[in-house]
């Protein structure tokens, strides 16, 4: 199993349905007039067990929204909540220590270190963050994603979809509260793409994780629960259950409406 599914009650003890929480988030990068703000006052609240896609053109923000969101970065301004609790206050160390607790990474090139078998590569969050290492736990996951017979094989010697499942494995394996995941198909063929997603979606539908995709891939973005859109750093919609077609459309007119106001409105911010 990914991991089986926990109560609803945040870190601080009270209850909450959320797995995510930004408000009011900016992030600007440079200085003077050649600053660019690449956030603008995001606000955005997503519930646990959802998979949500994160669109927009480039230079949108939505890199940065997920480095800010997954404490890759700091943002200048606004509060970033996982799972109930505040991420950012303390230290560098302190950080790092809360994204190791809280928070998977799935990326688009792997970042699997090829020296390291594929159970080594799964099992290393857990290493780095001195928790203690369950083999079969972690041979229970790569199970799942369809690698039980490569745990002693090392990243050459797999496909590019299969090393996008050991991410995805290693990604889960500590039960995080969210999982941020960076064009997570964007290196790979239709057919692995695919399997990804599904893989993605089994672990939000069948074992409650809560993930969030940024891409610019429509086909991708329509295996997703819902997406949200950016525009010149800012929330400019939202789709419920959204299709190919649907999503595409909304991306050619992406701008001319730009309501993260509207939206922060609604999320009482």
């Amino acid at each position: 199993m990914f991991g089986s599914k926990r109560d609803k009650t945040g870190a601080s003890g009270r209850g909450t349905d959320e797995a995510l929480r930004l408000v009011k988030v900016s992030k600007s990068y440079g200085e003077g007039e050649s600053a660019v703000r690449a956030l603008d006052g995001v606000s955005l609240s997503l519930g646990r067990g959802t998979f949500t896609a994160v669109m927009g053109p480039s230079g949108s923000g939505k890199t940065t929204l997920l480095q800010c969101a997954a404490g890759l970065e700091r943002p200048d301004s606004g509060i970033v909540m996982v799972a109930g609790e505040e991420m950012g206050k303390g230290s560098e160390a302190e950080l790092t220590k809360f994204r190791r607790r809280r928070i998977g990474f799935v990326f688009q090139q792997y970042n699997l270190l090829p020296t390291l078998t594929v159970a080594q590569n799964t099992v290393l969050p857990l290493k780095l963050a001195g928790r203690r290492i369950d083999k079969a736990k972690a041979r229970s996951v790569l199970e799942q994603v369809g690698l039980a017979g490569r745990l002693k094989h090392r990243p050459d010697e797999l496909s590019g979809g299969q090393r996008q499942r050991v991410a995805i494995a290693r990604a889960l394996v500590t039960e995080p509260a969210v999982v941020f995941a960076d064009e997570p198909t964007g290196a790979l063929d239709i057919r692995s793409a695919r399997d990804v997603l599904h893989l993605l979606q089994e672990a939000v539908r069948v074992h409650g994780r809560t993930v969030v995709m940024v891409t610019h891939d429509p086909v991708a973005a329509s295996y997703a629960d819902s997406v949200v859109f950016l525009a010149d750093g800012r929330i400019a919609g939202h789709m419920e259950r959204p299709t190919v077609d649907a999503v595409a459309e909304r991306l050619a007119h992406l701008g001319d409406d730009i309501n993260g106001s509207d939206y922060a409105a609604q999320l009482g911010v």
